[in-house]
């Protein structure tokens, strides 16, 4: 028998022994006090009453230490010989183990060392743990297993804790801020008859009760806040998730999360300057400060952005017309520069294949600016160049991380890309977007000129400075064989 095999057997052993001594190892409640950073912070002397999870147990004979952890943080617990009632310290020799959640009562006071402890009057057993948790210095070693298991590794790693209370201030933020600024925080469906609203492959089930194929949203209700618009709305944001079922690398995941804000009578000028603040806003709130290191970039965000121009972008670092140039010379040029892509693709499509190419070259904080219509299906036409549309992305540390653009609400404009994205998808172009007929109906009632603009918690990965995936609190993954 292995040794945490004999570890199990023990547990197992004490949780019998308990049930037979009519002691409940599970109880119902437990009447909480303090937390444990409320405990540590009271008075010396001072009575506290918290509970945790016992993360060890060295019993040196007349005095014993543990670590009690919550959501707040640790304190050290002592049953002292001659002070502690005897019947409590025996009773937690006989049954507790490091990783049980523990009941503490006692009383506040300092050790030889100066570490502020409680002296146990009481102890409760509220949940026996039966697994050993995994060891103080190693920890869990394979990935997969770790963020399988992703409640041991919050529990065993402070820093992955933290990470997640940032990642709720990092929404919060956003929240408050756009709430401050008049906009109306809405929910629309996940469930949609076609995927519209951004240029990606979804998910797609079937729905019984209405007998039809459906398909999970790949944007954040873009097409509904954009009704939302006509409808009479100014001012409109949801945070939620989205899914997209394609690749999974540092930064993309199937399911994740998403904020989306539309705003009527402004343009794409308007919305840089507003996301410009906010993502200032929300970075000092979320990480106090505006300095940070990501993927091998020194970033500030306090510093004057940058606006980049897509054709001047690629024309300078691969010598590529994106106007004059054709599909097969594009091709050419991806093989040359050794970038990954489909041969099916449109020319569009291959052209921001070259596209991000290039932006790995751009440390940012900045605005890309200048994109053409075809990569661009639902952005308003730029009145000075109608190739291009009135298009702005956020870049970061050599990645778009936020993009946003004065809404196309031409209907009959809207109408013809959607017929040439139609004229894509058939060609073979998976990720080319559906012809709403519904949300062109809506245009032709009249939508306000809108600027809309999204953003993903890549840039809270990014900030980071961590693979997404490590930033999800419970990443999707393969069930163990």
């Amino acid at each position: 028998m292995g040794r945490e095999e004999e570890i199990i057997k023990e547990r197992e052993r004490k949780l019998k022994e308990m049930l037979a001594e009519g002691i409940n190892p599970y109880p119902a409640s437990f009447d909480k006090k303090n937390t444990c950073k409320e405990a540590i912070e009271s008075k010396i002397g001072a009575k506290v009453v918290t509970a945790g999870r016992l993360m060890n147990k060295r019993d040196l004979g007349k005095i014993i230490f543990s670590v009690v952890r919550d959501g707040t943080g640790d304190i050290q617990i002592v049953f002292q010989e001659g002070q502690t009632p005897d019947k409590t310290t025996k009773f937690f020799q006989k049954y507790f183990d490091a990783g049980d959640i523990v009941g503490i009562e006692g009383k506040l006071f300092k050790t030889k060392t100066g570490q502020t402890s409680i002296l146990v009057e009481k102890v409760d057993m509220l949940s026996k743990s039966l697994l050993p948790l995994p060891e103080k210095w190693h920890g869990i070693q394979d990935d997969d297993e770790r963020l399988r298991k992703r409640y041991l590794d919050i529990l065993m790693n402070p820093e992955t804790r933290e990470i997640f209370v940032k990642k709720g201030i990092f929404w919060k933020s956003f929240r408050e801020f756009l709430t401050r600024h008049g906009f109306l925080e809405v929910e629309t469906p996940v469930l949609e008859n076609s995927a519209g609203g951004a240029s990606a492959t979804p998910f797609k089930t079937h729905h019984n009760a209405l007998n039809l194929d459906v398909f999970l949203r790949i944007s954040m209700g873009e097409l509904w806040q954009k009704k939302l618009m006509v409808a009479g709305y100014e001012k409109t944001f949801e945070i939620g998730r989205q899914f997209r079922n394609e690749g999974m690398d540092a930064e993309h995941l199937q399911d994740y999360t998403q904020m989306e804000f539309y705003w009527a009578y402004a343009d794409y000028n308007m919305g840089m300057k507003l996301v410009e603040e906010m993502y200032k806003e929300v970075a000092k709130k979320t990480f106090g400060t505006l300095k940070f290191k990501s993927r091998g970039y020194d970033l500030d965000l306090g510093k004057k952005w940058v606006v980049y121009d897509y054709e001047s972008v690629i024309k300078k670092n691969t010598g590529i017309d994106i106007y004059k140039a054709s599909e097969k010379e594009i091709k050419i040029k991806l093989k040359e520069l050794e970038v990954e892509h489909d041969p099916k693709m449109s020319k569009w499509r291959l052209v921001d294949s070259l596209w991000k190419y290039c932006r790995k070259k751009l440390a940012g904080p900045g605005f890309l600016t200048g994109q053409p219509v075809e990569v661009s299906p639902l952005a308003k036409r730029n009145p000075k160049d109608t190739k291009k549309v009135e298009q702005f992305q956020v870049i970061i540390a050599g990645t778009e991380i936020g993009n946003g653009y004065s809404e196309l609400n031409d209907p009959l404009d809207q109408e013809s890309r959607f017929k040439e994205q139609s004229k894509m998808k058939e060609a073979g172009d998976s990720d080319a977007q559906e012809h709403d007929y519904a949300f062109v109906e809506a245009l032709k009632h009249g939508m306000p000129p809108t600027c809309g603009f999204g953003v993903s918690e890549r840039l809270f990965a990014y900030l980071v400075d961590k693979p997404i995936r490590e930033t999800v609190i419970f990443p999707l993954m393969k069930p163990e064989k």
